[in-house]
């Protein structure tokens, strides 16, 4: 004779199992959305698909493949250097030298091949020794000195703007680079810095291409190397990392000579392009650059961002310079939507940020 379970026992039974399912099931999808708003993007994505669907609406010359295409380089030319930028912000500090350094570097190859008459590779390979120099400078005073980048790096910034107005002028007797587009090593080095191609029609600049590996790479280096667990723990809390045995002095004079030489790769890139430029150029990018970081979800506090959302911070920043025009409306408005974003998008990541936490905790 078999045993016999009452019918309301068999209720009881089954109502706990279902509810232990349910209650899995809650978990799952409370993981996968806490999870979702972890990510340091999410906020930049929402941003930059209401800002696409706004400016397709109100700018009708903004739809078609060449528009597209214009977005993409603008956004390229500052995205290549906010890169090294948000890394750097991740291990928790700032460098306000990387707009001017940008011009510095094209000041030195234009300037130093044309006055000696030597090949532009030369100036080139010298130049990124250069910026280098100056990144090593940035990162080994902060570090050592224990003085705020925020300092260290704007007394960079002074010394080279005033050196980029004062040596140009000279040695040319004017405030402009020299034209470089008859020297040797032009041809060879426009193909890698600013060579253009054609691709469904649009005109895509090779900035794009290196911005795209850039992004790549450093998403690499920051998710799956021991030096991107460094750089998380640097910007984290320095005396903790430091305690764990992490080489604090090498991460950052490595994040500071990584700005350098994506500000020379990016110099590189204006040179060719144009063949010569204004000396007093790049003052003001690095807020540009700071930016497109944090608007893509990075905190100025340090140990919280990604690649990727730096890299929609920047096709952002691309799509609302060029869509402005496209739109009809006064560029001079520019700015001032820059302001208007950079507020939004730290209150945004705030809000996120502690609704992922509270949800954690609830």
């Amino acid at each position: 004779m078999t045993d016999a379970v009452p019918r309301s026992g068999l209720s009881r039974v089954s109502g706990s199992v279902a509810g232990a399912h349910a209650e899995d099931a809650n978990r799952v999808r409370l993981g996968w959305s806490n999870r979702l708003l972890a990510r340091p993007e999410v906020g930049a994505i929402v941003a930059a698909i209401a800002i696409l669907i706004f400016f397709l609406i109100v700018a009708p010359a903004f739809r078609s493949g060449a528009s597209f295409a214009t977005v993409l380089y603008a956004a390229s030319t500052i995205g290549i250097v906010a890169v090294g930028v948000g890394m750097l912000m991740i291990g928790g500090e700032f460098d306000l030298s990387a707009g001017v350094m940008v011009f510095a570097a094209v000041l030195f190859n234009s300037i130093f091949c044309y006055q000696l008459g030597i090949n532009l590779w030369v100036g080139a390979i010298l130049s990124l020794v250069f910026a280098l120099s100056i990144g090593f400078l940035n990162g080994y005073l902060t570090v050592r000195t224990g003085i705020p980048s925020f300092l260290v790096t704007l007394a960079s910034f002074f010394v080279l703007q005033g050196a980029n107005l004062g040596l140009t002028k000279l040695f040319t007797g004017a405030v402009i680079s020299p034209n470089i587009n008859q020297m040797d090593g032009y041809r060879s080095l426009k193909a890698i810095f600013a060579h253009q191609f054609q691709l469904g029609g649009m005109t895509i600049n090779i900035t794009v291409l290196w911005w795209i590996l850039f992004v790549a790479l450093s998403s690499w280096i920051l998710l799956r190397t021991r030096a991107g667990n460094w750089i998380y723990a640097v910007g984290g809390n320095v005396a903790s990392a430091r305690a764990a045995g992490v080489p604090v002095l090498r991460v950052k004079i490595g994040l500071f000579m990584g700005v350098a030489f994506l500000a020379w790769f990016t110099g590189m890139h204006q040179l060719y392009m144009y063949d010569t430029v204004q000396a007093n150029n790049g003052v003001g990018d690095e807020f540009l650059f700071i930016i497109a970081v944090v608007v893509g979800g990075t905190l100025m506090t340090g140990g919280y961002g990604n690649a990727v959302g730096v890299a929609i911070g920047a096709f952002i920043f691309g799509m609302t310079r060029q869509c402005l025009v496209y739109a009809g409306w006064d560029p001079n408005w520019f700015k001032a939507f820059l302001g208007v974003m950079l507020l939004l998008a730290v209150i945004v990541n705030l809000y996120v940020r502690k609704l992922s936490t509270a949800r954690k905790v609830g």
